[in-house]
């Protein structure tokens, strides 16, 4: 049996099978799925000011923090809810990220109403994946000016805990940007 050397991005070594596992099928594949692209935002916003992996490990207890990630029912939360969730000791207890995700729900059902769904007002950024070429992990920015543009227009909306950094590993996360450096054997993969 042939042994085949995996080439990762320097970040996706961890012995972490998990945050293994998330950069090798998930990060920089496209999916637009509403839930996901929710589950990203919340997750993503929580991350601020600490690690990915700390999330990663976590994201089961959001998952059932913040109902499968269906933002129609979180939408609806309430404040015995949110009290609930700031009681769970299995997530980052913040109250300005559990309230920004309550809102961007709510957030997200407005578009809806309004005739958008998060996936098509960020098709209109990036109506395709934008797959960068990037040689090493340090060669990856932490915003740019499309992050910068789609943070304006999603703080506009409504949106908190959208700054551009957040946006742009958003945007990375959802596959809306490839950032995978190019000797990584996952950088085309899953599209």
């Amino acid at each position: 049996m042939i042994k085949v050397k995996v080439k990762r991005c320097s970040w996706g070594n961890s012995k972490n099978l998990v945050y293994q596992y998330y950069h090798d099928k998930e990060w920089g594949k496209l999916n637009l799925n509403s839930n996901y692209l929710y589950e990203m935002l919340v997750l993503e916003s929580f991350q601020s000011g600490l690690s990915w992996e700390t999330i990663l490990n976590k994201r089961e207890n959001f998952r059932a923090a913040f109902a499968n990630f269906d933002y129609h029912k979180v939408a609806k939360f309430n404040e015995q809810d949110f009290e609930k969730i700031m009681q769970n000791k299995g997530i980052v207890r913040n109250r300005l990220k559990i309230n920004a995700a309550i809102n961007n729900a709510k957030v997200l059902l407005k578009m809806e109403k309004e005739g958008q769904t998060l996936e098509q007002f960020l098709i209109k950024f990036i109506p395709e994946p934008i797959i960068n070429h990037p040689q090493k992990v340090e060669d990856v920015p932490a915003s740019d000016e499309l992050s910068k543009q789609v943070s304006r227009k999603m703080k506009k909306l409504g949106f908190k805990f959208v700054g551009p950094v957040t946006i742009y590993s958003f945007l990375q996360a959802v596959g809306l940007i490839n950032d995978h450096i190019d000797s990584c054997s996952f950088k085309d993969g899953g599209r």
